[in-house]
């Protein structure tokens, strides 16, 4: 199986997961070719479903497409279960997250949520953290400065541009994204607090002290379900 047909099997397998909740419920969902796949997937069952919390605007215009009913936030009190993708995860579910820019917002929706599902390929399973550049939402005024504590704790530090390379990449938040290359991410809950203490530092893509309760993995002989101890 490619990588578009791995994806589609564990969005699917997301599916039938979330489908077990009453009829009635909050959903929250991610950001990403793989939530692409689960929004997609999903779409025929919409109304089983109160309502979605999305974690980005291209995934809200997907589900609105889909004719999802798109709750802000702010609206919601109650959510059971978030269902995102990652760009990498270890045996303990630690994740690093934001490779499409949507970190922040990410991040927020799987503190509410009750249950974390995390849906990827084989290929994202590290042992340690740190091959995928790490993403951090920062605000620009502080950029300079963060790179600086960056690259004295070890880290490659780029600017993320967007496709032309001429601007920046600006989040739906309105912040810059630095991705940090070359780190060895072994203490992913202490990197993560050291980091969120950084002034300018908006969020930082480790998903360590939230990390995922599920996770389904897509490989050659199907799906695997993996649960992790909070």
């Amino acid at each position: 199986m490619n990588s578009e047909e791995l994806k589609r099997l564990v969005a699917q397998a997301a599916c039938d997961e979330v489908l077990k909740l009453p009829a009635g419920e909050c959903l929250g969902i991610g950001t990403g070719s793989t939530a692409n796949w689960f929004i997609d997937l999903l779409a025929p069952h919409q109304s089983h479903f109160a309502g979605v919390v999305s974690s980005s605007i291209a995934s809200t215009q997907r589900l609105i497409q889909h004719g999802f009913y798109v709750l802000d936030t702010n609206q919601v009190s109650n959510l059971p279960v978030y269902v995102d993708g990652a760009d990498e995860i270890n045996p303990q579910g630690h994740m690093v997250k934001g490779g499409g820019g949507a970190l922040t917002r990410e991040k927020i929706i799987a503190a509410m949520a009750k249950r974390f599902i995390c849906i990827c390929d084989a290929s994202k399973q590290v042992a340690v953290l740190g091959q995928f550049p790490l993403p951090l939402e920062i605000i620009p005024l502080a950029e300079a400065y963060i790179t600086r504590v960056l690259t004295a704790l070890g880290g490659e530090v780029r600017l993320r541009m967007t496709g032309t390379a001429s601007q920046p990449f600006i989040t739906d938040n309105g912040g810059w994204i630095l991705d940090v290359h070359g780190l060895t991410i072994t203490q992913p809950e202490q990197l993560e607090v050291q980091i969120n203490q950084i002034p300018g530092v908006v969020s930082v893509g480790l998903f360590a002290k939230r990390k995922a309760d599920l996770l389904l993995v897509g490989g050659l002989t199907g799906v695997v379900a993996v649960a992790h101890n909070r």
